[in-house]
């Protein structure tokens, strides 16, 4: 079950009331502050509350919250102290390339690996370092991750040659099959099509193998997140379900179940859209609080509202969309203003952008776009098709101002540049 402390003062406070989740987010957008913002509190943001993921909500929630219930955010359970366990690790992902590097460096674990052999401790160590590899995804340049993972595949294929038991030998297939798994995904942010392909059957058949439902559920995954990204949204929502009928209670069953939303979403289907959103919170909120939510193959808390916010873009739900994209922006923005998920930011921005361009300003519409090109992230691939969006819409309905064309042409000039 999650490892963060429930709010159990908001929970009360609804327990007394008699209210709903749902009824309690009806009563924060009704307030004059929820009016004014255009706040799309919903129920599933009730429950985040409710289970502690966010501990301090930002300034227009705790306004809305405060009308809504008359009391202080402070005595609803909310604390301006607290960070959210949503974005915290152990080790950063900027320095998970390095720890990897340091674990493989160990002289027990490169002979061993030389040897062909399997020596004490020796699966425990890989099975960390692809850990560790998969952490450095939202962060490291994708050539930089494709060779490390591709020179560590050839190391650990060696074991399969080697002398290991049954079990071992389950173990090392299920490592191998993680890695390739991860290559595919950096071979698809590089634009290689084919190899990132290649990877992804490898992968699941690897799973197949062993009979390892969630590794087979991100493979599945991986075909709908290619299926999505080249506009073939019926694929998506079939990739994604044949997914989660192997996949178990995991973090690929909340993310294919999130991907399924997107397809539908991208499909116009607001209805199944917002069930399939609603069955990846429902299982989301019985899964543990993850140690390390960048971890690549792990479907962290927040992530959850980011997959909602581009869903309510694409399904012209502005105000839900706005909402989602801010608290996405809000929870991975460190103190200093960086980001550990640019990503999703970048994203985000884009989100923000196409609310504002529909709501006819292009000002605020170009600058949230402007933003979104300027983040430093290590793939190209989903920004470009994200940003593609804007454009289009900015062609549409602003094609003669000066800002639409100075979007474009870095659009443009991003594209050809990666």
């Amino acid at each position: 079950m999650p490892d963060h402390i429930p709010n159990v003062q908001l929970r009360a406070w609804r327990n007394e009331h008699h209210l709903t989740r749902a009824e309690l987010a009806q009563l924060i957008n009704q307030t004059p502050t929820g009016i004014r913002e255009r706040l799309a509190v919903d129920e599933e943001r009730i429950r985040r509350w409710e289970a502690g993921e966010v501990s301090w909500p930002r300034t227009p929630l705790r306004l809305a919250l405060e009308q809504a219930t008359g009391l202080s955010p402070e005595r609803l359970g909310f604390s301006q102290g607290g960070r959210s366990r949503l974005v915290e690790a152990r080790v950063m992902p900027v320095d998970a390339l390095r720890a990897e590097a340091d674990l493989y460096g160990t002289m027990e674990l490169a002979q061993q690996l030389q040897a062909s052999d399997v020596g004490p401790g020796t699966l425990e160590a890989l099975a960390e370092a692809v850990d560790l590899l998969c952490r450095a995804y939202p962060v490291v340049p994708a050539a930089t991750l494709r060779d490390r993972t591709q020179k560590r595949l050839a190391q650990v294929t060696q074991l399969l040659r080697g002398r290991l038991t049954f079990d071992q030998h389950r173990e090392v297939l299920v490592i191998t099959g993680w890695l390739t798994a991860l290559l595919g995904c950096v071979h698809y942010d590089l634009g290689e099509r084919e190899e990132a392909e290649t990877s992804r059957r490898a992968a699941f058949e690897m799973g197949r193998q062993v009979g390892h439902g969630e590794l087979m559920g991100w493979a599945h995954e991986m075909s709908a997140w290619f299926a999505l990204v080249e506009g073939r949204f019926e694929d998506v929502v079939k990739s994604a379900r044949m997914g989660q009928a192997v996949a178990g209670n995991s973090s690929a069953m909340v993310q294919l179940t999130l991907q399924e939303a997107r397809g539908l979403a991208r499909i116009g289907d607001r209805r199944e859209a917002d069930r399939a959103l609603t069955r990846g919170a429902d299982v989301l909120g019985t899964l543990a609080m993850p140690e390390n939510p960048d971890h690549h193959f792990v479907f962290d808390h927040a992530k959850w509202v980011f997959y909602a916010a581009s869903c309510y873009t694409w399904l012209a739900d502005d105000d839900r969309a706005e909402e989602h994209a801010r608290e996405t922006i809000q929870m991975h923005t460190r103190p200093d203003g960086s980001s550990n998920a640019p990503m999703r930011v970048a994203d985000a921005h884009i989100d923000l952008g196409i609310v504002h361009a529909r709501r006819g300003d292009l000002d605020a519409a170009t600058e949230h776009g402007a933003i979104a090109l300027d983040i430093d992230r290590k793939s190209l691939t989903d920004l470009i098709t994200r940003a593609e969006d804007l454009d289009r819409l900015l062609r549409q309905k602003y094609r003669k101002e000066s800002a639409t064309k100075e979007f474009n042409e870095r659009l443009m000039s991003l594209r050809h540049g990666r």
